[in-house]
């Protein structure tokens, strides 16, 4: 089994909103032995919040780190375009180093579409970010696009600039159903979600988990994929119990996302909690 890493990921809401926090949050993390940090992607209405772009914030940590993978958990494909998704993510690699590791995913809060008369229906989300994740994996591999779909055209060009990671930086999709996991398995790596939906504890064990990571094995299997790398990522809250990211682990994860929110504390709390060093 390998070793399990630990991030932390940041809610950027509310106080965390604020990127010179999440950069002082970086900071503490990398002084104390993490490995990554990760940020979500949402626009903050369905919490009556606001929220910070993460490709913006992960540029100002890239700045200020050196060692920290940098994790989108994740970019909201249903409301994106692609293009600037690849642009973006391709912009990013180049300033960090290749560090970065990009999650995607068809997004989930209500008001962040229907607030624009974008469709929530989640068959319409799930179309469209499979659609978009074409567009993306070609266009950060530095292919002409060629893409005539139900939603999305791209026809005769090329975008720059290259990812410094070759041939593209890791995809990670987001999932929380079967359907997904098996959706995620056919890229690099799956994030998945154990917290409870208001973010104060654990709503998923161990042993179920590892139910869902048995689920992914087999798509890969099945797809002949069983012998490449692969992670699994895990979103998840360790509270006193710090034994509770080795048993994730045990059942299949590779990285354990440590959940900072401003429910649970005040960016200098946070910082505090993160200068303890990693839950194992």
């Amino acid at each position: 089994m390998p070793d399990l890493r630990y991030a932390i990921d940041i809610c950027p809401l509310g106080a965390l909103s604020d990127p010179r926090s999440i950069v002082r949050l970086a900071r503490a993390a990398e002084d104390s032995g993490w490995h990554g940090l990760s940020i979500w992607d949402s626009l903050g209405l369905s919490m009556g919040s606001s929220a910070a772009d993460p490709f913006v914030a992960l540029a100002a940590v890239a700045a200020a780190t050196s060692r920290l993978r940098l994790v989108t958990s994740v970019v909201a494909l249903a409301r994106r375009r692609p293009q600037l998704v690849i642009q973006a993510a391709a912009t990013l690699d180049q300033l960090c180093d290749g560090r970065l590791i990009l999650g995607l995913g068809a997004g989930e809060d209500v008001p962040d579409f229907e607030s624009f008369g974008e469709s929530h229906e989640r068959a319409d989300r799930i179309a469209l970010m499979e659609e978009s994740l074409a567009i993306v994996d070609a266009g950060l591999r530095g292919h002409e696009l060629e893409h005539e779909g139900p939603r999305l055209r791209a026809s005769g060009v090329v975008l720059g600039p290259r990812p410094l990671q070759r041939p593209r930086p890791p995809i990670w999709l987001g999932a929380l159903r079967p359907g997904g996991v098996k959706r995620a398995a056919a890229w690099d790596g799956w994030i998945g979600v154990a917290m409870s939906e208001d973010g104060s504890g654990m709503a998923m064990s161990a042993e179920a988990f590892g139910d869902l990571v048995g689920v992914c094995r087999a798509a890969r299997e099945a797809s002949g994929r069983a012998g490449e790398p692969f992670d699994v990522a895990i979103l998840g809250l360790s509270g006193d119990d710090r034994r509770t990211s080795t048993a994730f682990g045990a059942a299949g994860a590779t990285w354990w996302l440590e959940s900072l929110s401003p429910m649970r504390g005040t960016p200098e709390e946070l910082e505090a909690l993160v200068r303890r060093g990693p839950p194992h």
